[in-house]
């Protein structure tokens, strides 16, 4: 049996870590990379007669670097990994390549590349956004399909909140991790203590996955005091808190009361969180 993708041919344009990883994910099916150039190095760079070049470069700096590579014929698609951007930022390379210049759009893996990913297994599961021309898009799905990864469209309107949404996903849970850790280190807590924080995230992350898995919302594998209403636990802690880290209290009512809010998603909210949530807003004024 021919590997999947024993056909396709490409270059690479950013061997960063995301970069690395989806050029090594592809040679492992099957394609061949035939270049790779650095974001400085794309005068005169051309894939003109190769079916993709993938563009692997930060987003602040993707407008630029088609512009530059428009300057030469290029392969039949263009595609880049960028969450926050859509396809249109490689609009100028619709005017090159074969006849009627090359088809764009996007290809983000929503995933996190502490460092290259080179083993291909690290695919599995991972969600791809797509938007841009047809043909983009159905490279994009027989990529996906390749690296036994999901993918599906998230429009140009949508593109900007898709990506903050991820950066509360990842960065954000990291961003809480973090606070308790500073918590348990301000109290002088064993290092033991800081690992059972993340052996406690790890466990409502995976009932979170069980819960989607289930074809229910993910709020239903919310857990702790504001999720069940208990506002003497509550009041106990901001007073803590209010003690030991005064500037976080703020932080953590407005973080209880989206707990409630994301509560109600999954079925009324009993007399027990109303009185919670009534406390709550009493710490506003």
């Amino acid at each position: 049996m021919h590997p999947p993708l024993a056909d396709l041919t490409f270059s690479l344009v950013g061997p960063g870590r995301v970069g690395r990883s989806l050029a090594a994910w592809a040679e492992a099916q099957g394609a061949r990379c035939l270049a790779v150039a650095g974001r400085d190095g794309v005068a005169g760079f051309s894939t003109a007669g190769q079916d993709l070049l993938l563009l692997a470069v930060p987003d602040g700096v993707l407008g630029e670097v088609a512009a530059a590579l428009a300057a030469q014929p290029q392969a039949a698609v263009a595609l880049h990994t960028s969450g926050s951007q859509d396809a249109e930022v490689l609009a100028p390379l619709r005017g090159v390549g074969m006849i009627g210049g090359a088809a764009v759009g996007s290809l983000h893996p929503l995933k996190a590349f502490p460092q290259p990913l080179p083993d291909p297994d690290q695919a599995h599961g991972v969600f791809f956004a797509l938007d841009g021309d047809p043909p983009a898009r159905a490279l994009a799905h027989r990529l996906a399909a390749a690296w036994g990864a999901e993918a599906a469209e998230v429009p140009a309107a949508a593109r900007t909140l898709y990506h903050f949404a991820a950066t509360l996903a990842a960065g954000g849970v990291v961003t809480l991790l973090a606070l308790a850790e500073e918590i348990a280190v301000r109290l002088r807590l064993p290092a033991a203590v800081v690992r059972g924080y993340l052996e406690l995230s790890r466990g409502a992350v995976a009932a979170a996955i069980e819960a989607d898995a289930a074809g229910r919302p993910v709020a239903a594998a919310l857990t702790g005091p504001a999720a069940r209403g208990d506002r003497a636990t509550m009041e106990r802690q901001l007073a803590a808190l209010a003690d030991l880290a005064p500037r976080k209290v703020r932080l953590v009512t407005d973080l209880a009361r989206e707990t409630l809010r994301q509560r109600a998603r999954t079925g009324p909210l009993t007399a027990e969180h109303r009185e919670l949530l009534a406390m709550l807003d009493s710490q506003e004024r």
